[in-house]
């Protein structure tokens, strides 16, 4: 078995790495403290080619693999965990359906622009009463002349308040099985709602979106069938749960940096607490959770990029990186004590930025259950 990395990934890892340490960590706090979309980092990503790492070139992008796309994204949430929320939505879940099901003008208009970062893409399934239960979705889509016709809600939309396009799930024809649609911005009866105030990742906006009698040309119905919906979005979820690994194994790299740079230089009862046995035994074990979490997830990495079995392997990854994160997390807040509890250092904002990842592609529960299912 080989762990080693590869020239090339070697070089993406450390580009995005520098990118970090020179423009997104120094701006990371006062970034989050302002609450505004990180436009200005979004387009520097955009330049570097971020957003098209994993797409082929024929599409614009640089036709690399996962392993590539996570070793990049997770050296993006050590920066920060609002910005790499963005760049992920951007980069997979906002144009994947685009990619995989539009037509060579939707491609052209929308796809390849947003590749560069001129134009942002939303995804839209979660709704008030579906979360992780697909089957309790209730946006219905009513066939028409040349197009379908939206109505129903959709809450916890990230980038909604930004975004120039929305790939929707809803319910067509058959309204036990979902048909993916595409939404422009423009498009009457589209509203962005209430703003949906979250304890982390304040820089990224979350939404409710609501479609009131809104007209969707049959061109937009990205499904090739109606309801094939949930077939396409299987063949994403073992991404999305991937990349939201990388993104647990940033944030938590952050907090462990910063919980032995500060148990270093804090001295108690005359020595650095470091030297403190209660102290080594947090860091050992918050170092041994981050090696194993992020061997998990590089291993889900290579199998999806061999073309290999990977769903329960990306389940796994996900599972123990985001609640080996969210420990690390808190173990960092009890190495600063009283001072992981003070806004000036960046230990709370990793505290409530992790628990982003332990909801996104699948709850801890959902995961454990498929899991479960793979083994039986």
């Amino acid at each position: 078995m080989n762990f080693d990395l590869t020239d090339e990934q070697r070089a993406i890892r450390d580009a995005f790495a520098r990118f970090v340490d020179e423009a997104v960590a120094p701006q990371a706090a006062a970034l989050d403290e302002a609450h505004a979309y990180p436009r200005a980092l979004m387009d520097q990503l955009a330049n570097l080619g971020f957003f098209g790492l994993r797409y082929p070139e024929d599409a614009g992008g640089s036709g690399l693999g996962l392993i590539e796309f996570a070793l990049a994204l997770e050296e993006i949430a050590r920066g920060s965990m609002s910005l790499a929320g963005a760049a992920a939505m951007q980069s997979l879940m906002g144009t994947k359906f685009l990619h995989m099901l539009g037509d060579a003008a939707i491609v052209e208009r929308l796809f390849k622009p947003a590749l560069k970062g001129e134009k942002i893409g939303a995804i839209c399934m979660t709704e008030p009463g579906a979360g992780s239960d697909l089957g309790g979705i209730a946006t219905r889509a009513g066939k028409v002349d040349g197009g379908y016709v939206l109505d129903g809600r959709k809450t916890w939309i990230t980038a909604a308040p930004v975004a120039d396009f929305f790939t929707v799930f809803a319910r067509a024809g058959d309204e036990r099985k979902l048909t993916i649609f595409l939404v422009e911005r423009q498009f009457e009866g589209l509203a962005v709602g209430r703003a949906i105030h979250k304890m982390g990742v304040w820089a990224l906006p979350t939404s409710e979106v609501a479609f009131t009698d809104c007209f969707v040309p049959d061109s937009h119905r990205l499904s090739r069938e109606e309801g094939d919906g949930e077939a396409h979005l299987r063949k994403t979820l073992a991404e999305i749960r991937i990349i939201t690994g990388a993104m647990a194994l940033g944030v938590a790299r952050a907090a462990l940096a910063e919980s032995v740079r500060y148990a270093a230089e804090r001295q108690q009862f005359g020595k650095a607490i470091n030297r403190f046995q209660a102290i080594q035994f947090k860091l050992a074990e918050m170092a041994t959770e981050l090696e194993s979490a992020r061997h998990l997830v590089y291993y889900a990495a290579w199998l999806h990029s061999a073309g290999r079995p990977h769903h329960k392997e990306a389940a796994m990854a996900k599972l123990h990186a985001t609640e080996a994160a969210a420990r690390i997390c808190d173990q960092a807040a009890r190495v600063f004590a009283s001072y992981g509890y003070a806004m000036e250092y960046p230990v709370q904002r990793y505290l409530r930025d992790v628990r982003f990842t332990l909801i996104g592609g699948g709850t801890s529960e959902i995961l454990k259950l498929i899991i479960a299912k793979e083994l039986s």
